[in-house]
């Protein structure tokens, strides 16, 4: 188990062989086994089957390359409405807007989605987590016909790998680890060390090869305001938004 969660590396060109719905099934009630706060299940699963809606998919997400090729295509979905349908058997409603519901609802779809990784990895497929799916979360939604109190969080494809790529070296354990207080004072020196590793590992890669580290990737990745539409877009679904 540990050589096959150190082995993972996104897959994003897939071999034209299908997965059945047995298989497919078996891996999700394989993944709905991971921990849920106060057992919520806050979480659905968009399979996407439809060519039409899955090119459209594709096209919203700006990720048509992993698409094209996949045998599934997945939406994972951050969901209240089911346990507001539960609230209201006994005459109660849910409060979809406040942060802690939210949180929970996430969580438990993340939680979700990597134990299905896990289970597809296991048996030896590949698998890529398509974040894009938040570039256009609200034509997606309507793509999906997704109600209030379900937001898409992002996509999945899973399949056959064609072709698989080598695996990213992590941050050392001391830079996550912490013991009894944080510690940022030892940021500065394994942050360029691990620039250095990066480095190597970008070089020498089979594809893609580029010559940046980790530190300039992150601080162009987050310096800028990134998809400042969310915000906007989760509380028009019922979310972070007190009524």
């Amino acid at each position: 188990m540990l050589d096959l969660l150190t082995s993972h590396a996104s897959v994003r060109k897939y071999k034209d062989e299908p997965i059945s719905d047995e298989t497919f099934h078996k891996m999700l009630h394989a993944a709905q086994h991971a921990a849920s706060s106060n057992f919520a299940q806050a979480y659905s699963v968009i399979q996407v089957k439809d060519p039409v809606k899955r090119d459209k998919l594709a096209e919203l997400s700006k990720n048509r390359k992993q698409y094209d090729s996949a045998a599934l295509a997945l939406v994972f979905c951050a969901d209240l409405r089911r346990l507001g349908h539960a609230a209201a058997l006994h005459g109660k409603k849910i409060l979809g807007g406040t942060a802690e519901n939210f949180l929970v609802a996430v969580i438990d779809t993340a939680l979700f989605a990597q134990n299905f990784v896990v289970a597809a990895e296991s048996r030896g497929y590949g698998i890529c987590y398509i974040g894009g799916v938040r570039n256009n979360p609200e034509p997606i939604s309507e793509l999906l016909e997704l109600p209030d109190l379900v937001i898409p969080l992002f996509g999945m494809t899973v399949g056959v790998p064609a072709e698989k790529n080598e695996v990213k070296p992590r941050l050392p354990i001391e830079a996550i680890l912490h013991e009894d207080t944080y510690d940022e004072n030892k940021y500065d020196k394994i942050l360029k060390e691990y620039d250095s590793v990066m480095e190597e590992y970008y070089r020498n890669r089979s594809a893609n090869s580029k010559s940046n580290g980790w530190t300039d990737v992150m601080a162009a990745f987050l310096s800028e305001p990134r998809r400042t539409f969310m915000l906007d877009f989760l509380q028009s679904k019922g979310f972070l938004k007190i009524e």
